[in-house]
């Protein structure tokens, strides 16, 4: 079996659990570490010619992360494609079960029984807390409706304050986002690298809570400890 991923998030999840299988990746997958593949480009952008020199047997890819016509001028060149959609927790689950199978993997694996359980019952805090999670800067941009990261934070306790705008990822100007006056900011460090540096200065007065986009917005092995470690810093930020 010759796999070829344009998902960071898949990409780890199929590394750990069937060694060998992955042929190429984007240059964005960075687990696990020392990961020896093709880099065939980024997930927006990816070198078709590249991943078909691959002659993969199957190529994994996310409806949110990927573009159409990418994955159209793939199965045009003859390779089949799976396309995996994730708005939930609950669906990250489901679709990490249907990838795995289809790169060949027979028995389920340590890692996702550990994560389905953790999520079961995560850390329950003592309060609900609002938020707002920017996502990009330079324009100003936060989580929406509809969205895997989204979920997260809810089933954390955390309700992010743009859940029911009609875009998903909507562009809100900064006065908005300090108007909204929500409990703490959620500043992940993907897609946009947002640091101690650069981010939490633009909300002066409001807890800020820095943490890693990988437990956040990845569906894989990371799903395990992601409760644990975005609790940590959510409680730290609101110290």
């Amino acid at each position: 079996m010759r796999v070829v991923s344009l998902v960071p998030s898949l990409t780890e999840a199929v590394a750990v659990s069937a060694p060998g299988v992955l042929v190429g990746a984007t240059d964005w997958c960075s687990h696990p570490v020392g990961l020896d593949v093709t880099r065939v480009g980024g997930t927006k952008n990816p070198k078709v010619d590249r991943i078909v020199a691959l002659a993969p047997d199957l190529v994994i890819a996310n409806e949110e992360e990927n573009r159409a016509p990418d994955l159209d001028a793939l199965r045009t060149a003859g390779v089949e494609v799976l396309v995996t959609e994730v708005r939930d927790v609950p669906q990250a689950f489901r679709e990490l079960a249907r990838v795995l199978d289809a790169c060949g993997v027979l028995a389920r694996p340590r890692w996702l029984d550990e994560a389905e359980w953790t999520w079961s019952s995560p850390p329950n805090p003592d309060r609900r807390t609002t938020a707002v999670v920017p996502i990009w800067r330079r324009p100003w941009m936060v989580l929406g409706r509809d969205t895997f990261a989204g979920d997260v934070l809810a089933r954390l306790g955390v309700d992010h304050l743009y859940a029911a705008h009609e875009d998903r990822y909507p562009r809100i100007p900064l006065d908005d986002l300090l108007a909204a006056a929500p409990d703490v900011v959620v500043l992940p460090d993907e897609p946009y690298r947002f640091t101690a540096d650069d981010g939490p200065e633009a909300f002066p007065g409001l807890p800020c809570a820095l943490v890693s986009g990988r437990h956040l917005t990845w569906y894989g092995p990371s799903l395990a400890e992601a409760p644990r470690v975005l609790s940590g810093a959510l409680r730290a930020a609101r110290r």
